[in-house]
């Protein structure tokens, strides 16, 4: 009886083995036809409403520009933490070409999302894609994520967490970025004009 036992679990044990090594290699299979977002390759396409405006958006709306795309949401803390210096980066290299898009992925109504918006007082374009897909589409691991998209439309920063959007060093790369000057650069002394100041 006991032998019997010992047999049935043994077989019992086999199958799950062998149903769990099956489902790791179909995931496998699965996973390697899914394309990476990351940087170096084009971002995926987009589907969201226009807050201010009620019109539809996508990704080819912002075709040609330097794009900052941030996922976000009204009650995630780090989103909030970080709009301000979005906007302050947005005043200043807004005029320049720099195109700063948050995509809300709350489920609550639109009018929600723009209260938290004008609350804050934010003038960069505010959508809202209700279905959540693009966080699914960019393979967002958390809120606030952000992927910096240049003329191509292809990925060459992604940040995962807040990050203050407006100091000296996103400002740096947001310039190259816009093939503008950068005051950081030009103060940055050579060895040549090191030696000529002592």
């Amino acid at each position: 009886m006991s032998g019997n036992t010992s047999k049935g679990q043994w077989i019992a044990v086999g199958m799950i083995v062998t149903i769990l090594a099956a489902a790791l290699t179909i995931g496998a299979l699965l996973t390697e036809d899914i394309d990476q977002v990351t940087t170096g390759v084009a971002a995926p396409d987009f589907n969201a409403v226009n807050l201010a405006t009620g019109d539809s958006v996508t990704l080819s709306s912002y075709a040609g520009e330097v794009v900052l795309l941030n996922l976000w949401a009204t009650w995630c803390g780090p989103c909030r933490w970080e709009m301000p210096s979005m906007e302050r980066l947005y005043q200043e290299l807004g005029p320049l070409g720099l195109k700063v898009v948050a995509v809300s992925v709350d489920q609550l109504g639109s009018e929600k999302v723009m209260e938290f918006a004008q609350e804050l007082d934010l003038t960069f374009d505010i959508l809202h894609d209700r279905s959540g897909q693009i966080e699914l589409d960019y393979q967002a691991t958390g809120l606030p994520e952000t992927v910096i998209l240049d003329r191509d439309g292809v990925i060459v920063h992604k940040a995962i967490g807040p990050v203050e959007w407006d100091d000296p060093v996103q400002t740096a790369r947001f310039k190259r970025l816009l093939g503008l000057e950068t005051e950081e650069s030009e103060e940055v002394p050579t060895a040549e004009t090191a030696a000529t100041r002592h």
